[in-house]
């Protein structure tokens, strides 16, 4: 685990590998199990940065942190969002030439030849992700490298299925968010790799009736994370994708649930409606 860690390469060509193997066993790509209205693609990004002037770079998932203007304010995200199937369409037939990210990917043609509607479909939510994390960030589409993807995650709260794509950010070091995202935040992996800064999320959930009955509290597993400015905690279907990740890339599973120590935090109605 620490030589992949301290090998930007070795790591690189280990997430490869490894992605290519789980998503040829789980089959993620089925045409028959996606909704075009419903899909929406996200970027696992990766890269290396020094969170300490003192230390040096290491491998870091990099998050957006969304904005109060947005739905789920505070939350830490991947940046992404729905297919515009058009658009990404004629996008897709670009990052996939042979000179972008999916073409040089060493498994592209294997996939195109074998698994041509597959294919298809990896093509567009990777041209999703790019689109949306340009409008986001400012992230460079021409600037990362695929690594492969991950199965899609349902969502608990809206009606929408996301698939995650895996990128190595090659050499941007800033980014330059829009209105939907407050700031950018940085974890390195081997944090991700600590038991000890896993967490039980209680969360009371508030729908605006002022009676005690209106409220509901439930748990959820976390990270744990303090960053330069603040103390994040990383849930929901952001902390599904990171956990798979990690999960596929290290073998590492966070502990259960029931054994973590306790977080508290309270969502209020305009979590989900972005309305205050």
């Amino acid at each position: 685990m620490q030589q992949l860690l301290a090998n930007g390469t070795t790591l690189v060509q280990h997430i490869i590998r490894v992605l290519n193997v789980q998503v040829v066993q789980n089959n993620i790509f089925s045409a028959h199990s996606i909704d075009p209205e419903t899909a929406a693609s996200v970027l696992l990004l990766l890269g290396s940065r020094s969170n300490n002037r003192n230390t040096s770079p290491e491998p870091c998932l990099i998050l957006n942190k969304r904005s109060l203007s947005v739905r789920q304010p505070g939350d830490l995200c991947f940046p992404g969002g729905s297919v515009t199937p058009r658009l990404d369409t004629y996008l897709a037939k670009l990052f996939s030439l042979p000179v972008t990210s999916l073409g040089r990917w060493k498994y592209w043609a294997r996939w195109k030849q074998a698994h041509p509607q597959a294919a298809r479909l990896l093509s567009l939510f990777w041209a999703t992700g790019l689109r949306e994390s340009f409008e986001e960030m400012r992230l460079n589409p021409f600037g990362v490298q695929f690594l492969g993807p991950l199965p899609p995650q349902p969502l608990v709260m809206f009606r929408r299925v996301i698939f995650p794509m895996v990128a190595w950010v090659q050499r941007q070091k800033r980014f330059f968010p829009n209105w939907e995202v407050d700031r950018i935040i940085y974890i390195p992996l081997r944090d991700l790799l600590d038991a000890a800064k896993y967490r039980r999320y209680r969360l009371r959930i508030s729908t605006g009736l002022n009676e005690p009955s209106s409220d509901s509290r439930q748990d959820y597993p976390c990270f744990y994370f303090q960053s330069e400015r603040d103390t994040e905690i990383l849930w929901g279907a952001t902390y599904r994708i990171a956990t798979l990740f990690v999960e596929y890339t290290f073998g590492f599973k966070p502990p259960r649930l029931e054994t973590l120590p306790v977080v508290k935090g309270r969502l209020d109605p305009a979590y989900l409606t972005g309305y205050r």
